[in-house]
């Protein structure tokens, strides 16, 4: 459990966040990152640890093909840093995200060839 003095109004008192809290905000701003997804396990591949300096968060994702692994990386950081601090007012101290594998597009099944019909013959009238 981490907690967190925040006195906004002169109220005496103390915040105090379950450590799944701030995962479930992890796990909602990795949801919203288009191009990843999260490792199927347990955890999601996302530890924290409350430090002195901050939060420290660490994920392993899974990139999809096309996308460009640093510009992914850089958004994960982006989006964990602005949802955690808005949300919990800690202060991320550091995210560090690893690329487990890219998930490559499946390739499409050759179309089946369309039957072809016979040319239309054209009855004449002798008579």
């Amino acid at each position: 459990m981490a907690s967190i003095r925040y006195n906004p109004n002169g109220h005496k008192g103390k915040i105090t966040y379950n450590s799944d809290i701030v995962s479930g905000i992890v796990v909602l701003s990795l949801q919203e990152t288009e191009g990843i997804e999260l490792i199927p396990s347990k955890s999601k591949g996302i530890k924290i640890s409350f430090e002195k300096e901050g939060v420290f968060v660490d994920i392993s994702v899974i990139a999809h093909y096309g996308y460009n692994v640093p510009e992914l990386a850089y958004r994960i950081q982006q989006t964990i840093k602005q949802m955690v601090e808005s949300m919990t007012k800690y202060k991320i101290a550091k995210v560090d995200v690893h690329v487990q594998s890219v998930i490559f597009p499946q390739a499409a099944p050759a179309p089946a060839p369309a039957p072809q019909e016979a040319p239309a013959q054209e009855e004449t009238n002798n008579g």
